[in-house]
């Protein structure tokens, strides 16, 4: 059963969600992934995230870019965790996404990542994060990870 969502305004924003996608499949989560857009198709996206946890959905991660409304409509239409992934930008190299992600009203909470890769990628580590709370063999992947990164950075040798 599908437990993400990952919905993107664009397809543009596949380069970026790409990280997050490798981290879930690396667990072998499954997920589902759209391209929605808060402005664009406003209509499609509520009924979308309305219906979502009928089909066992119980995090999503909303990627955008510039006025990066997606995680804050995504959040207005349900009580399942949202995570935003700021999109860079050329204009303002995606402040204008972190900030119009991490800005929300009181009520309306959206756990927002970095801009780009590195955000999405921890995007993916944090939706696992809230299902590990319920999954111990997810949880113990988790573990295993960390202790891999700890080890991997424990073993550089610093040549000079």
């Amino acid at each position: 059963m599908k437990e993400i969502s990952i919905l993107m305004g664009s397809q543009s924003d596949l380069e970026t969600v790409n990280e997050a996608v490798e981290v879930l499949k690396e667990f072998k989560v499954d997920f589902e992934i759209r391209v929605l857009s808060a402005h664009r198709t406003p209509h499609e996206l509520s009924k979308y995230v309305e219906a979502a946890p009928n089909r066992g959905i119980k995090v999503f991660i909303a990627a955008a870019g510039m006025s990066a409304a997606l995680a804050g409509v995504v959040a207005a239409h349900t009580i399942k965790p949202v995570i935003g992934i700021p999109i860079e930008t050329k204009a303002l190299k995606g402040w204008d996404s972190l900030l119009s992600t991490v800005q929300m009203p009181p009520g309306i909470p959206v756990g927002c990542m970095a801009i780009g890769r590195a955000g999405a990628k921890n995007a993916a580590l944090f939706a696992l994060e809230i299902l590990a709370l319920n999954n111990t063999k997810l949880s113990v992947k988790l573990v295993n990870y960390k202790k891999k990164m700890r080890a991997k950075v424990k073993q550089t040798k610093i040549k000079l």
